[in-house]
């Protein structure tokens, strides 16, 4: 098996060392286009030209080199940039659809221009998605007068704009905007009853910046479009007290991860003894059984600064891949609510869902897509499997001489910390610049707070303070600056020696460079590598370490302590343990969970693929409607869209009761999936009779009156309001990672993949059959 992998290996590498010499000649061609002569007049009509050819038909590759020609010009007369040849290779791997790995500082935001202006030749737009709206507005602000100069437009999307704003900015040439509100415009649109309020035209190509966040860790985020949300009751404030009052061991207990929580005999007893409800597990308390577990989970396992942050009065989730504030992310809704009670929050029901779409559902819109980030090797398996995109890596301008030092490894927690503000104060004493990735807000703030207490002062970037990012990372490569940050700091955003400053800079690479700490090793072997990227940009000198100890979640809920010694566990001492073994352990188990990780993602997938082909189903029916392709009169167009949407809306509602649930079929020994898309199909398949059935009542009530008075008297209007969210889901993916076994009174146990806030059914299941 080895000799295969090894053998196959063989053969990418020398398929890749082809492509990068095809692309090497190219660059050469498009080099050889000297164009300095020419003046304006010359190049905006030689971009007239091709654009001309462009929407006549003519292959875009048979204008490749002219085009890139023109964008490098044009670079170095309106930006004072000369494109490096690695960066023609990178953007000619763009236009042919292939995920580029190029390291950071390498200038991926100018080799994403020449595709760009290439593919939008044809007049049809290009979208380029960034991780955030600041990046967005930079990247189009900065790029913009190159696309102008050849005479085509390029506007970002930011959040909050209005609807003539939005249309006018898909409408350019290039379009900048986060993935997120591409796919919330996207929602919006799907739910218009006229055709001139959508904002979106037809996809065409897309580039995704960060690919490998947006691709993989963010890819099955779903994003929601909801009615008006109204304020719940006092219930949920009440399950929340009751929770306090129940104690670990006695009344709840942990999975061996400590991902789920489960009422205890006698935690059960409690429960029902302050809710005055008898037995807990009887059919009509099912209800009760389910918010007080989730009240039970909000309080036991989500945690204030490492999960989330309570910011103006309301929930903000932190993202746990980035450590950054997850904007406007929101847990399923009893599990969001539990969460706000136990803040003393007034909480806010997530409303009638009315469309949702998954960030890689909609990218698979795109009839042409390309990426490029600084870690996607790692990943290259799930690339291919998901998007059928190919990862090419790109060398860098200059090689990286970064020093990425062995993991120091320490017996608790105490002994890190201590090693870490030792090594940052000696570090920073000579003046060379720190930047230290933390796991959580409140790590972050405990490490600020000893550092303070030396005398060391420092810049904290958490999810507290994200608005100000941009300008605390440029920062982070002066003399002297400390910067502890949560994960992934300034993902996007260039760290320059000196903070840009020539002399300053020659002054930081004397001392070594940026020197870049991890507080802990992730999950992910993407993430870390992200941190170290942030040293060592163009050939800069840097380093990188990653401080760990054996009471990390890392080491504890995945089972390495199992393989460390007994002797290093009972003994706690200051100094590092140098064993390699531990070292070799830590890598393994994070290739173990990417591994993992990739088959949850793929299970999960199984799911939400039937429901997307079915939503494109019936958008395409609405969207035949909506621009009169299907003719009709006003009022009947009005009556359909109105139908389509209320029962796309209860289906919704019907998926997501079956998803809860579905997994205790394997208890019958039937497939859950099978299941779940027998279910759905048969519920699809009946949509659109109830659609005419209802179509035709309310026809014949209305006369065919095209009257909107009358419309509106009918009950056929839209929301009056309508809000946009996303569902943080991470707690499913972490439950699948766990096989559970439910009922100590089941010989063998069952092993089934539960999301952890239904958890709690089975465990009704078993008790109240034994208690019979």
């Amino acid at each position: 098996m080895n000799l295969a992998v090894k053998l196959m290996q063989k053969i990418k590498d020398r398929d890749t060392q082809h492509k990068l010499k095809a692309y090497r000649d190219k660059a050469e061609l498009i080099r050889k286009r000297d164009l300095e002569a020419w003046d304006e007049k010359r190049l905006l009509a030689e971009s007239l030209r091709l654009k001309k050819e462009a929407k006549s038909g003519t292959p875009l590759d048979e204008l490749l080199v002219d085009a890139y020609a023109l964008v490098c010009e044009a670079a170095k007369r309106k930006l004072g940039l000369r494109p490096y040849d690695v960066q023609i290779m990178a953007a000619i791997a763009l236009h042919e659809g292939f995920l580029i790995e190029q390291r950071t500082g390498e200038g991926k935001t100018l080799a994403a221009v020449m595709p760009a202006y290439l593919n939008a030749l044809t007049g049809k737009g290009v979208h380029v998605l960034t991780f955030n709206d600041y990046l967005a507005n930079r990247d189009a602000e900065w790029m913009g007068p190159i696309y102008r100069f050849l005479g085509l437009s390029a506007v970002a999307v930011q959040a909050g704009m209005s609807l003539a704003e939005k249309k006018q900015a898909y409408s350019a040439d290039i379009t900048y905007v986060t993935a997120k509100e591409a796919g919330f415009d996207y929602l919006r649109d799907s739910i218009v009853m006229n055709a001139a309020d959508t904002v979106h035209r037809a996809f065409h190509y897309v580039i995704v910046d960060e690919a490998d966040s947006l691709l993989l860790d963010e890819a099955r985020v779903p994003l929601v479009i909801a009615g008006e949300a109204a304020t719940t009751g006092n219930d949920d404030t009440r399950f929340a007290n009751v929770a306090k009052q129940l104690h670990h061991e006695e009344h709840f207990v942990f999975d061996e991860f400590k991902r789920n929580v489960y009422l205890t005999e006698t935690g059960s007893e409690k429960v029902e003894s302050l809710l005055h409800c008898g037995n807990l597990y009887e059919g009509h308390n099912s209800h009760l059984l389910t918010s007080i577990n989730c009240a039970l989970h909000a309080d036991a396992l989500l945690k204030r600064d490492i999960d989330y942050i309570v910011r103006d009065g309301r929930i903000e989730l932190i993202d746990e891949y980035t450590g950054r504030v997850a904007e406007n992310r929101h847990l399923p809704d009893g599990l969001q609510a539990a969460l706000e009670a136990k803040e003393g929050l007034k909480s806010k029901a997530g409303g009638q869902i009315l469309g949702t779409i998954t960030l890689q559902h909609l990218l698979s819109l795109y009839p042409k897509i390309s990426g490029m980030t600084a870690t996607a090797q790692a990943s290259a398996i799930e690339f291919e499997a998901i998007y059928s995109l190919q990862v090419v890596q790109i060398p860098p301008n200059r090689p990286c001489i970064r020093i990425d030092h062995p993991h120091k490894i320490y017996t608790h927690k105490e002994a890190k910390l201590k090693a870490l503000v030792a090594e940052i104060a000696s570090v920073h004493a000579t003046g060379r610049p720190i930047l230290i990735g933390t796991s959580s807000v409140e790590e972050s703030g405990i490490l600020a707070e000893c550092l303070r207490q030396i005398g060391v002062n420092c810049h904290v970037l958490n999810a507290k303070n994200d608005s100000e990012e941009a300008e605390i990372i440029a920062k982070a490569g002066e003399i002297g600056a400390v910067t502890v940050s949560t994960n992934m700091a300034g993902r996007g955003v260039d760290i320059r020696l000196g903070g840009g400053d020539p002399k300053q800079a020659d002054a930081v690479a004397k001392l070594g460079g940026l020197y870049v700490i991890g507080t802990l090793a992730n999950e992910s072997i993407r993430i870390d590598n992200q941190l170290r990227g942030r040293a060592g940009r163009q050939g800069d000198p840097g380093a990188s370490r990653f401080f760990v100890t054996l009471e990390d979640d890392l080491i504890l809920r995945f089972g390495i302590d199992k393989a460390i010694p007994s002797s290093y566990k009972k003994r706690k001492q200051d100094e590092p343990l140098d064993e390699a073994i531990l070292r070799n352990k830590i890598g393994h188990i994070q290739h173990v969970i990417m591994g993992q990780t990739f088959h949850i993602r793929q299970e999960l997938n199984h799911y939400s693929d039937m429901v997307e082909e079915q939503r494109r189903i019936l958008y395409q029916d609405r969207l035949a409607i909506l621009t009169g392709e299907t003719p009709m009169s006003p009022s009947e167009q009005r009556v359909r869209l109105f139908y389509i949407d209320k029962f796309w809306a209860e289906h919704l509602a019907y998926v997501s009761y079956i998803r809860e649930g579905i997994h205790l079929e394997g208890l019958a020994n039937l497939n859950p999936i099978d299941e779940f898309h027998a279910r759905i199909i048969q519920a699809f398949e009946q949509i659109p009779a109830k659609i005419e059935k209802e179509t035709s009542t309310m026809l014949a009530r209305l006369g065919n009156s095209n009257d909107p008075s009358e419309w509106e008297r009918l009950g056929l209007k839209s929301p009056s309001s309508t809000w946009t969210y996303i569902i943080n889901d991470q707690y499913a993916e972490k439950a699948l990672l766990t096989p559970v076994a439910v009922g100590p009174d089941i010989a063998g146990a069952i092993t089934l993949i539960l999301k952890p806030v239904f958890k709690p059914f089975l465990s009704w299941l078993f008790r109240a059959h034994r208690w019979r």
